[in-house]
């Protein structure tokens, strides 16, 4: 197959470009080439998604594109350039377009949707908020475009493993790589969930051989807060389970950034967000590798990478000790 990734420098699209060459497809990336470098061996052209005119560059038809933008425009953009040229497209959406975050097992049939980004608030650079409506314009986008039978929306979760450059999964690899006590948000039962970026991409190529369309969730099912430290966690290391009400008085942030527990989200309003009925999706086959194979993989890549991988948020060693001497205490 002839597979046009839109984007394929950066952690999904990478991933994506990666699994099409190995299962033997002639690979086209097309982006502005200043977020990263595409892997070897795929044909890149230089584009830029923001001119109506910038993928003139790209010639002839393709069996499947990729397309992982945020911008509608840049949507626009793609799908007037390649209207007549195009088999199967796979629009990689985002489980931030749903509207109810605090519903427990939602599924993709069934879950509320944000409005569409209004023509005026269509940039998720300068409004992160916007993000989540912007990925629900740019779906609306390509269907219409190109019609349900030929598009797979796939809305991703959240992406862990190798080369993530958002530092969340990173923190707790990291984290395990020290031992002794740990600070741990919430409570056991708690649930997290995500997908390695490989299993994603894997998904996502084979969708585009199989001809899958629809909408589909692309997240591995969910697991309790302390299965995810089972299997990153080393012999000998000790979670202290430390009370959300704690932490907002200490304010920790929740999610990402400078003094902040990544895969932490306030209960009950984000109960529904790490924990997505995804029976569809599996049954479609996407299949997820074991966390520890993650974990470990993430940490070879962390060690061989040098300090600038990925991005450093979360607590600091001084930050988590503080932290864990006033729980103690409290």
């Amino acid at each position: 197959m002839r597979i046009l990734v839109l984007g394929g420098t950066v952690f999904l699209g990478r991933a994506v470009a990666r699994q099409a060459l190995a299962a033997g497809h002639d690979v086209t990336c097309a982006a502005r080439g200043s977020s990263g470098d595409p892997v070897d061996g795929v044909r890149f052209v230089r584009v830029d998604r923001a001119d109506p005119a910038g993928l003139t560059a790209l010639t002839g038809e393709f069996d499947a594109v990729v397309d992982v933008a945020r911008h509608p425009d840049q949507v626009r953009h793609a799908v007037a350039a390649l209207a007549g040229r195009v088999g199967h497209f796979t629009f990689v959406s985002t489980g931030s377009v749903y509207s109810d975050t605090g519903t427990v097992g939602q599924r993709v049939d069934t879950a509320p949707l944000l409005a569409p980004a209004p023509r005026d608030a269509e940039d998720p650079t300068r409004d992160p908020e916007s993000y989540g409506a912007c990925k629900v314009s740019c779906e609306r986008i390509v269907t219409e475009a190109f019609g349900a039978e030929r598009v797979f929306v796939c809305r991703a979760g959240l992406l862990v493993g190798p080369e993530d450059p958002s530092g969340r999964f990173e923190y707790w690899v990291r984290r395990a790589g020290r031992g002794g006590e740990v600070l741990v948000p919430g409570t056991p039962e708690d649930m997290v969930q995500f997908v390695d970026v490989r299993d994603l991409a894997a998904w996502i190529v084979a969708a585009a051989e199989r001809g899958l369309t629809g909408t589909y969730d692309g997240t591995g099912a969910p697991m309790t807060r302390a299965a995810f430290l089972a299997d990153l966690l080393p012999d000998g290391a000790t979670p202290t389970w430390v009370s959300q009400e704690f932490l907002v008085e200490q304010q920790v942030e929740p999610w990402t950034g400078p003094r902040s527990l990544p895969l932490w989200l306030p209960l009950p309003e984000y109960a529904g967000f790490l924990t997505r009925d995804v029976t569809a999706s599996l049954a479609a086959g996407l299949r997820t590798r074991p966390l520890a194979e993650t974990g470990r993989d993430t940490a070879d890549w962390l060690a061989t990478a040098g300090p600038g991988a990925g991005q450093r948020i979360g607590l600091t060693e001084a930050e988590e000790a503080e932290l864990l001497a006033a729980w103690r205490t409290r």
